[in-house]
């Protein structure tokens, strides 16, 4: 039946394809986004760095999540940049696998590391007590470590599955990225086999650390109702909201995706939902977490004070080097 299909070597990524009309805008959106993500996630990983008060448990699973989301938008936002800009379409189908690795490996990071954070606020609100013993240094390196390894274990399998796949004959995603789905529905070698076991390996290394997340703020939420005064229980609740909210926008847009039907009329919402975990958390999460956070204002005021404090310094030896000069 493929005998007579020619071999594909490159694919043709439709996008936007509808919006001709929108190119220049959606460009300058979309380069907006990107130059604000990388700003905003390179300066949440500086103030951890910095300021020794946001050298705790969650900032440093907060500086490891900044560091993944400016991974994450590298993956998907410039090549997207460059189809609008220029309007070429096409990406080689190594270009396309590559893509396609990257993306897997870390949204499942993302998935193990949410979980992480979500098991840090379960500690701290439901075990207070115990909270500085059991997450301490090594327990925390121990599971950023974990999270970035267990997604590389899954993408390599992934990537193994991937690479035996033969494409022939269409060459056309409909998408703005090489997703998983669009792509083994190109394939001309065991189609229904490959699905199955796409799903399957996304489910396993995805749905265990959700379901971790969906358990911490069970009881996260139980500990917080059972607080008696209006104050603890609004203090215990704004230690995890940025976090619940991060959860849900991701989690939320994920399952909308994955889990409704692949129809016609579903096509155009999937790309708008699909948006919504690949491009905005990494612009909204440094947003979320810094604009609501004490600690993180804090620290941007420190820095941006002693920034100041040596601009006028450097200024003021200036000043005074060019009038000992006239004299």
């Amino acid at each position: 039946m493929w005998r007579n299909q020619s071999v594909v070597t490159e694919f043709i990524l439709l996008g936007f394809g509808e919006l001709h009309h929108l190119q220049i805008f959606l460009f300058l959106i979309f380069l907006v986004i990107y130059i604000f993500t990388m700003a905003a996630n390179l300066l949440t990983i500086l103030l951890v760095v910095a300021d020794q008060h946001l050298h705790t448990p969650m900032y440093f699973f907060l500086g490891n999540l900044s560091c993944l989301e400016i991974f994450y938008s590298s993956t998907i936002l410039p090549r997207i940049l460059a189809s609008l800009f220029t309007g070429d379409k096409t990406i080689s189908v190594e270009g396309c696998i590559t893509q396609l690795y990257f993306f897997a490996f870390l949204v499942s990071t993302e998935c193990y590391l949410l979980s992480v954070m979500s098991y840090d606020r379960y500690l701290a609100i439901c075990k207070p007590l115990q909270y500085a013993t059991v997450m301490n240094g090594r327990l925390c390196i121990q599971l950023a470590l974990g999270s970035w390894f267990n997604s590389t274990v899954f993408t390599s399998i992934f990537l193994g599955m991937v690479l035996k796949i033969q494409f022939c004959g269409h060459n056309e995603i409909d998408h703005f990225y090489c997703d998983s789905l669009p792509l083994v529905k190109l394939s001309c070698t065991h189609i229904s086999l490959v699905k199955h076991v796409t799903v399957i390996l996304s489910f396993i290394f995805t749905f265990p650390p959700f379901l971790l997340t969906l358990t911490s703020y069970v009881y996260i939420i139980a500990a917080i109702l059972k607080i008696q005064s209006i104050t603890g229980r609004q203090k215990a609740f704004s230690t995890c909201s940025s976090h619940l909210s991060v959860v849900s926008i991701f989690y939320g847009a994920l399952i909308i995706v994955y889990l409704l039907p692949k129809t016609e009329s579903m096509r155009d919402l999937n790309k708008i939902f699909s948006v919504l975990y690949t491009i905005l958390p990494p612009m909204a999460n440094p947003v979320i977490y810094s604009l609501r956070n004490k600690d993180v204002k804090e620290a941007l005021k420190k820095v941006a004070s002693k920034v100041l404090e040596r601009q006028c310094v450097n200024q003021t030896f200036k000043s005074r080097r060019s009038l000992s000069f006239y004299k």
